[in-house]
């Protein structure tokens, strides 16, 4: 099964295949979403609390995705669009002050999502893998949204961009905040599944459900990378 009828919701099912997109290099970004040191570092199992080791657990097939997939995928796109000469931008979410009194609601809900991250803390750097490059530009937001939180959009119009590739995390947060708001602006989306990843793989398959042939096409990297010619 190819991108053209995977990951279809209800509303979709009987819908016609999509034709090739046509994603001109001038007129195409990579956009990677979040991808930062707080989500993939780990501590040491054995030093943790039994209620500690059970959730260190529950998140274990995240970080094997991340490692496995998503890193690699996306430097892999990255060393392809940079050799191309295609733009690569990236997001990160980071506040301004040390207390984080500038961040939107929804990161100081409390939970999971109440993040702090200083922007010059390591914690909320890009990983090393995937850092910016050269020129390359980086948006920092304090919202789910790497458009509505940032001049984004003011930039991708600058460069001349229409057709946005995303990647990063969280599949079901951030990146289909993103992917909606690029959308909502007339932009082409691609949103490569392999490069993504959710807390759990359930809820990572129902978002790319959700978003797919409405706010984007979801498609993996090698199905990218043939329809591009990049290979």
């Amino acid at each position: 099964m190819s991108w053209k009828t995977r990951h279809r919701s209800f509303y979709y099912e009987g819908a016609p295949e999509p034709d090739d997109l046509d994603l001109k290099p001038a007129e195409t970004a990579l956009l990677v979403i979040d991808v930062q040191n707080t989500y993939v570092e780990r501590p040491d199992r054995s030093k943790l609390a039994p209620a500690e080791q059970a959730a260190y657990d529950k998140w274990t097939p995240f970080h094997e995705r991340m490692q496995g997939q998503v890193i690699p995928n996306t430097r892999r796109l990255l060393d392809l669009f940079r050799s191309r000469k295609i733009e690569c931008l990236f997001a990160r979410i980071a506040c301004q002050t040390a207390d984080g009194r500038d961040r939107s609601l929804s990161q100081k809900m409390p939970g999971w999502n109440n993040l702090l991250l200083p922007k010059n803390e390591h914690a909320s750097q890009l990983v090393p893998a995937l850092s910016p490059q050269g020129d390359e530009i980086t948006v920092t937001k304090t919202t789910d949204s790497a458009l509505t939180g940032t001049n984004l959009r003011l930039i991708l119009h600058n460069l001349g961009i229409k057709n946005v590739v995303c990647a990063g995390i969280f599949t079901d947060q951030c990146v289909s905040s993103t992917v909606r708001s690029l959308a909502d602006e007339s932009f082409n989306v691609v949103v490569v599944e392999d490069c993504c990843a959710a807390g759990t793989d359930a809820l990572h398959e129902q978002e790319l459900a959700i978003i797919n042939m409405i706010y984007c096409h979801v498609m993996n990297t090698d199905e990218l990378v043939a329809m591009m010619k990049l290979t």
